[in-house]
């Protein structure tokens, strides 16, 4: 065996191949596929089928399998690094590049794993269109590429389906870090209370009997502002770090001030005391840096200087409240925001950075969380002055049936179409609509795509990147160069 594959198409020639059963796929449909592709032996749930190859019947958990296995192949990589998960609804993207770029400029030598990229070294690594974390092969071949060009920690942004479906069930964690737990996902996860226990696994991951080889202390960093912070501070089998914008924590931070350009604050935690000063905008990123302060100075002892200096020198996280500037007199941002918590946060910040309108475009996925369509317009419409809703990912629902329900949300919220708010289904149009309305010293924001690459329609994934997207419609208001506006298939 000389690879392990989940995914007949991708099926190279030496592979074991995992008959996988999910929510809308039965891997053992595409095993004659796999082997005709070159798997040399075949793991599934179903009793054995005449094959040329070996077939193994597990009797267990096929995907609990599929990380042990992983693993195992890989010899186990996570056991000889330093893990640090970053998990919550929320500014987890952020957070787990803030924490790798303090560690990174002190002077150690880490990796990341990310919804955006996986990066080892100086090596860039894609991880796809619309990922949550990567299933447990990739996961463990990232770990294990990390290993063995000698890197001694790991940042690994972990997704609430990478904990419940047992990607990560054999990485030895060692910190866990959580921003929120909020409104999301409930198309999968069904109640809060699920998603919350789905997101606490990383905090009991650090029970794992591997840390006295890597001489850690296994610390939870937890957001005492949030309300997942009583049931995750409970279920922690390690030591406990918690964060907040008041006092009563263990690191808090006050004296916060923020403008388009910068953010800074004074952090208090044991022992400590120090200013931060970011190009970070946004108030809450400061949640986000305090997280990422909790694990890095107040748990593996980074001093404050290589933490003050890296978020000084912090480079843009792709998509996350990204300025795109062609001399336009009006900000132009685009911005992940895509859950009721989120789109508020993203919003509201939009709203101290001017003066003037702040106009927003976004949309909601098809075949997910259906309740949060009615929400995150109805708070929309509340905080910024024009809304545009359009298409985000409709997948094989019907956008007109989404946009209504959109739209429903909107006036629930107390806004008028034509006045308050638009529905434009195609987002090229809709993004043009948005800067064509901007006056100077308005915002215009686009939420839900950020650092995304495609969008979905059916079955089909069509290049598309919102900053290209929002680039394109400021040089065609402009009348200056710039990059083609992408179409989709509602584009005439």
């Amino acid at each position: 065996i000389t690879g392990i594959a989940w995914d007949s198409r991708k099926v190279q020639p030496g592979d074991l191949f995992f008959a996988l059963v999910g929510e809308n796929f039965d891997g053992h449909q595409f095993i004659t596929k796999a082997v005709a592709n070159g798997a040399v032996a075949v793991v599934g749930t179903q009793p054995p089928m005449p094959l040329e190859v070996p077939y193994v019947q597990l009797q267990g958990d096929d995907r609990l399998a599929l990380a042990k296995v992983s693993a195992a192949f890989y010899d186990h990589p996570s056991r000889d690094m330093v893990v640090i998960g970053v998990t919550g609804t929320d500014g987890k993207t952020t957070t787990t590049n803030l924490v790798y770029h303090i560690l990174r400029t002190a002077g150690i030598s880490v990796g990341m794993i990310s919804t955006v990229n996986a990066v080892a070294g100086e090596e860039t690594m894609d991880t796809g269109f619309h990922v949550t974390t990567p299933e447990a092969p990739d996961i463990q071949r990232y770990l294990a590429k990390m290993r063995d060009a000698g890197l001694t920690h790991v940042v690994l942004e972990t997704t609430s389906h990478g904990l419940a479906q047992k990607r990560v069930a054999e990485v030895d964690y060692d910190l866990a870090a959580v921003t929120n737990v909020t409104h999301e996902h409930l198309d999968y996860h069904r109640t809060y209370q699920d998603y919350l226990q789905a997101k606490g696994k990383l905090v009991e991951a650090l029970s794992s009997g591997e840390a006295s080889k890597k001489s850690v202390r296994k610390i939870a960093v937890l957001n005492k502002d949030d309300q997942s912070y009583p049931y995750l501070s409970e279920i922690s089998p390690a030591q406990v770090i918690s964060y907040s914008i008041s006092s009563d924590a263990d690191i808090w931070a006050d004296q916060i001030e923020y403008t388009p350009q910068t953010l800074s604050f004074t952090v208090h935690g044991p022992g400590k005391d120090f200013d931060i000063k970011t190009p970070l905008i946004g108030r809450y990123n400061v949640h986000n840096s305090l997280a990422a302060l909790g694990v890095t100075v107040f748990g593996l002892d980074i001093p404050v200087s290589e933490a003050q200096k890296a978020f000084l020198s912090i480079p843009p996280v792709p998509g996350r409240m990204e300025r795109i500037d062609l001399g336009q007199d009006f900000l132009a941002i685009v911005d992940f925001a895509h859950t009721p918590n989120a789109i508020r946060q993203a919003l509201m910040t939009a709203r101290e950075l001017t003066d003037g309108k702040v106009i927003a475009v976004f949309g909601s996925a098809g075949l997910r969380d259906v309740e949060k369509r009615k929400l995150m317009p109805e708070i929309a419409v509340q905080i910024a002055d024009e809304i545009i809703l359009t298409a985000e990912d409709p997948r094989t629902e019907s956008l007109d049936s989404i946009l209504a329900d959109m739209k429903e949300g909107a006036e629930k919220g107390g806004g008028k179409e034509g006045m308050d708010f638009w529905l434009e289904p195609d987002r090229p149009d809709a993004i043009r609509k948005a800067v064509a309305r901007a006056s100077k010293g308005d915002l215009v924001v686009t939420c839900g795509k950020g650092h995304e690459q495609s969008m979905c329609f059916g079955d089909i994934e069509y290049p598309w990147d919102d900053r290209t997207a929002l680039h394109a419609a400021l040089a065609e208001l402009l009348g200056v160069p710039g990059p083609e506006m992408p179409e989709l298939p509602t584009s005439e």
